[in-house]
């Protein structure tokens, strides 16, 4: 198991970039937009650059759903190696065998 700040932490993250998603996307538009004056992108760019860290979307850990834990995850089952091979081995995720040779 993952200490529960860590966990804590990362939920937090996802709040802020849920709440700063907007915000971010139209002041990146804004910057990338190659037909607006340098002016108007780079001030842009400052605003972008005051959002705070953790509103930014690679800032999110994926974690284990089960553990907490931080390394070793499946993306589509959104959990950690060791439980999705515990789980399989009870024969509780559908369509997942041992394999054996």
């Amino acid at each position: 198991m993952a200490k529960k700040s860590s966990t804590e932490k990362n939920n937090r993250r996802i709040r802020l970039v849920k709440r700063f998603a907007t915000k971010r996307e139209s002041l990146k538009a804004v910057a990338n937009d190659m037909a607006l004056a340098p002016e108007e992108r780079f001030a842009a760019r400052l605003k972008l650059a005051e959002l705070p860290r953790n509103s930014a979307p690679t800032r999110i850990r994926m974690r284990c759903e089960l553990t907490g834990r931080a390394r070793g995850n499946y993306r589509k089952l959104k959990m950690c190696r060791m439980k999705l091979r515990e789980l399989a081995s009870y024969g509780l995720i559908p369509g997942m065998v041992k394999s054996s040779w």
